[in-house]
Order: structure tokens, then C-alpha cells, then sequence
């Protein structure tokens, strides 16, 4: 059997390279290249994009043997009715690696086309590293390869400010466009980078904020034989995701007419003001995500839908959001409770099989980010911890001690952030802390969470008590004496 590539591909066509994408993982392919191509198709958009890579680059070359093609499964509610549909992105043009061909990164910062950049490094890769060079081939973060990028396109046009760029960063971080503006800046000025640079990146360039939302699990792994036969060619870049999508973009309204969203049927919004759409979805939705991860894991599930449809893992979710999410968020009680139970309904779309060993990446600053602010809030209204999100933080504690019943969770967060767990733990096995120690050691320590969490009144003693539990009874049997004692 073939591979997917254009030669198999009839349909495939060429546009004008006008995006630079940072990130060449599933999220951003099924989401921001999906609209790109329904752009081209409903908007005459002309436009392509060129991937590069944050990270490793095993998958800008498996991109380039399929010539940016790849197959797109779209599962789930559609109009109140069951859809399942695939359809073949070809709005990629090539990828870059950056490790390998940089002198075509520098290439494409002089190119007449490009006018877009977008991104999704995480919550984590938006960051300032002082030992970034102007000379590394690449720099190491991603706001320090768009600032050499940025430079090398200011050089080659002069400083002509028609050819500034939009930036666009899709990151789950409040303001991701204003922080990736500051790290560009910063870069500019720890590499004493001339004051027309500046100035350019000020007058000739648009940094956006803006709000994602689709659901995209990626990899089928569980069904990639019966849809590879099903389609008749291999395809290692097969990527899956709901039908549900929301993209708001935070800038000026000229913006509009080069993103014209409005001539086509997506679901896409270039506003004034994003905070309402974040504050709800980033709170909900991601909120929820990450606080059931490590709870659901550790009672031995693997998926969001097992999750959601579990007794007791279920319960918790659903009052995690009635009782400790939903009351600690402004607006409209009617709006905020049909978001709800759609995002419930999204969670138990039965076309998709959402890991949430993948929902666990990062997961320190993903809470830091998407939790934390609940647990605050509920303590600043309330006077009183939340019982359930604290659970949450417990369990995500004690999922950084790397064992599911005998079994190594494959940790995947910053190196200073394992190493940190992976120390506290060995320390308590040891028996040279306890629990008390450890819950108290974790919670104070400000790089993990911005503040030393030990100021919250009772918030210490909870977790110690909830990881006394799961570390005597087991993580389902932890759970079902809270669930049962929320239930009374």
C-alpha cells in the first residue's frame, strides 16, 4: 500500500506560502490548517503554510515524505446529528527543520508572501532564555526563533513596515500575544539589537491574542488499521478531532479582511475584547481536563470518555464543575450552564478516544494556569477551600510519583519539575519525610505555582489528608469517600 503524498493525491494544489507555524504536532493540524484550507476553498484565502519545529524534528520529516498531506477525521455533534468525516489537508506547504536546513528559515523571513505567523508550544514555551544567541542556528525557545526571524525580515526589507507580520499564537496563556511580544522584545534588547528594530516590531507587526477550542485527541492509534484500509493508502500523520471548533482572535477590525472568517461556515471571531470567551472556556473546558486527569488516571482509566462515564470519576467531574468552577465565574448563569453540559457532551463524543496520558503533558503549568485560579477565587468567595479541586491538586501531586498500581507513568513536564518530584518522592519512600513534609515541601514551592500555596488557610492540611488517603486507600477508594461525603 502507498503512502499519502501528491501523487497519489489529485486533488493537491500550491498556494503562496503565507503562514509560518511553529508547532507541527496534531493540535494545530487539526485546527488552524483545517481553517486555513477552508479558507482557500470558501474565502480565495491563496494561502499556505510552512511548519517549523519547536522541539525535535522526526515529525517535519515524516511531513515532508507525505508533502505536508495528511488525513483529517472529524467525529462527533453536527448540527444535533452524529457526523463522521475525513477529508485530506493540503494546505502545508513543506517543513522546515531547523536543526538540519537553516539557512530556508532564513530564507523564508525574506519572502514577499509571508504575512502570518501563528504557534502552539504549550503553556511552557513561551519564555525568555538569556542564553539564546542572535547567531544560534536555532535558538532553543520558540519566542527566540521568531525574534531572529523577525530580524532577519526586518534586514532584508529594510525596515519597511508593509512587511510586518501578524502573529498569532494559539498557546493556552492569558495574553499570549502581548507575552510573546514582551520575549520578542526582550530578545532585542539582550542581543542590543539596533532602536529601527524595535521601532519596526512596534509600527509594522500585529500581535494578536487569541482563544482555541477543538478537541483534537490526534493519532488514531486504536482505529488506524480499519481506517487505513478504509481509505486505501498509509498515512502516519492521520490526525482526529471533534467537530465542535471555536477560534477568537483578539485585534484591530482590519484584521478582518485578511482573515475573512465571515465568508466562511466556521466558527471563527476576530474581536475587541477575548477575555469572557477565554475566562469560560480555559476554566470549563481545560480547567476540567487537567483536574480530572491525574484523578481518572490513577483509578486506572485511560480516556476522557471513560472518565465522564465512570460512577464515581464521573460524579466528581460533573460536581467539580456545578459546585467549584461554575459559582467562581462572572456572566450569565444561563450562558454558563448550556457551555457546561456541552462541554460534557463534548467529553463523551463516542467517535473519539481522548488519552489523558496526552492530556497530561505539562501538567504543573497547565493547573498553575487553568485551576489554580478557581481554587483561589472559590477560597476568596467561599472563605473555604473546594474540596474537589483540592482533590484534584492531591492527586496530581501524587500522580508525579510516577507509579499507577506497579506500573511507570511515562512523567512528561519540564526536567526541573520531575526532578523535583522525582526527588520528594524518593525522600518520603525512604522515609526521611512524610506525607506532611511532602504535601507542605510541594505546596510552598513558588516555581511550581507562582505562590506559596502553604498561605491558604487549610489548603495544607486538606492535601496532606487527601494524599494520606490515596496513599493508604488507593486512588478509587480515596475518591469514593469524597464523592460519597459530597453526596450526604
Amino acid at each position: 500500500m502507498k503512502s499519502l503524498n501528491k501523487e497519489i493525491y489529485r486533488n493537491y494544489e500550491t498556494y503562496p506560502e503565507k503562514v509560518l507555524q511553529f508547532g507541527e504536532g496534531n493540535f494545530l493540524r487539526g485546527f488552524v490548517d483545517w481553517q486555513i484550507q477552508v479558507l482557500n476553498e470558501e474565502a480565495d484565502f491563496n494561502g499556505s503554510v510552512v511548519v517549523v519545529q519547536p522541539r525535535g524534528s522526526e515529525k517535519i520529516e515524516r511531513l515532508n515524505k507525505q508533502d505536508g498531506l495528511y488525513t483529517l477525521y472529524l467525529q462527533g455533534m453536527k448540527d444535533e446529528q452524529e457526523v463522521d468525516e475525513h477529508l485530506v489537508i493540503h494546505s502545508i506547504s513543506r517543513g522546515i527543520n531547523l536543526n538540519a536546513d537553516y539557512d530556508a528559515y532564513m530564507e523564508l523571513a525574506a519572502s514577499q508572501d509571508l504575512r502570518f505567523v501563528v504557534s502552539n508550544t504549550t503553556e511552557a514555551g513561551i519564555v525568555f532564555n538569556p542564553e539564546d544567541k542572535l547567531e544560534d542556528r536555532p535558538q532553543s525557545t520558540f519566542p527566540g526563533k521568531l525574534a531572529a526571524f523577525l530580524y532577519y525580515r526586518y534586514k532584508a526589507f529594510k525596515g519597511d513596515e508593509s512587511k510586518g507580520c501578524i502573529i498569532i499564537p494559539c498557546e493556552l496563556v492569558e495574553d499570549n500575544g502581548g507575552k510573546v511580544k514582551e520575549a520578542i522584545l526582550q530578545y532585542a534588547a539582550h542581543w542590543n539589537l539596533e532602536e529601527g528594530f524595535v521601532n519596526w516590531i512596534h509600527e509594522a507587526n500585529t500581535f494578536c491574542s487569541s482563544l482555541v477550542d477543538r478537541i483534537v485527541p490526534g493519532f488514531p492509534k486504536d482505529s488506524y488499521q480499519e481506517k487505513t484500509e478504509q481509505l486505501g493508502y498509509l498515512d502516519e500523520l492521520m490526525v482526529t478531532g471533534e467537530q465542535y471548533h471555536l477560534w477568537v482572535i483578539e485585534g484591530p477590525a482590519w484584521v478582518k479582511d485578511e482573515l475573512p472568517f465571515e465568508k466562511t461556515k466556521l466558527n471563527a471571531k476576530i474581536v475587541d475584547d477575548l477575555t469572557p470567551y477565554r475566562t469560560r472556556k480555559v476554566r470549563i473546558l481545560n480547567g476540567t481536563h487537567t483536574a480530572m486527569t491525574p484523578v481518572a488516571y490513577l483509578c486506572g482509566l485511560d480516556s476522557v470518555a471513560d472518565a465522564v462515564n465512570h460512577k464515581e470519576v464521573g460524579a466528581f467531574v460533573r460536581e467539580l464543575i456545578a459546585e467549584e468552577i461554575l459559582p467562581t465565574l462572572e456572566g450569565s448563569a444561563e450562558e454558563l450552564n448550556t457551555f457546561a453540559i456541552d462541554v460534557l457532551d463534548r467529553f463523551k463524543n463516542p467517535y473519539i478516544k481522548h488519552y489523558l496520558m496526552s492530556i497530561s503533558l505539562n501538567s504543573i503549568s497547565k493547573f498553575r494556569t487553568r485551576d489554580l485560579p478557581t481554587l483561589l477565587e472559590y477560597v476568596n468567595r467561599r472563605k473555604a477551600v473546594p474540596k474537589r479541586m483540592t482533590f484534584s491538586l492531591s492527586a496530581l501531586i501524587y500522580f508525579y510519583k510516577g507509579n499507577r498500581n506497579g506500573e511507570k507513568i511515562e512523567l512528561q513536564d519540564d526536567q526541573e519539575n520531575l526532578q523535583f518530584f522525582s526527588n520528594l518522592w524518593e525522600k518520603y519512600n525512604r522515609e526521611e519525610i512524610a506525607i506532611k513534609e511532602l504535601a507542605r515541601t510541594t505546596l510552598a514551592e513558588e516555581s511550581l505555582w507562582g505562590l506559596d500555596l502553604t498561605s491558604i488557610p487549610q489548603l495544607e492540611q486538606t492535601v496532606t489528608a487527601y494524599l494520606e488517603d490515596m496513599e493508604q486507600l488507593g486512588m478509587q477508594r480515596a475518591l469514593k469517600e469524597l464523592t460519597g461525603a459530597s453526596i450526604k
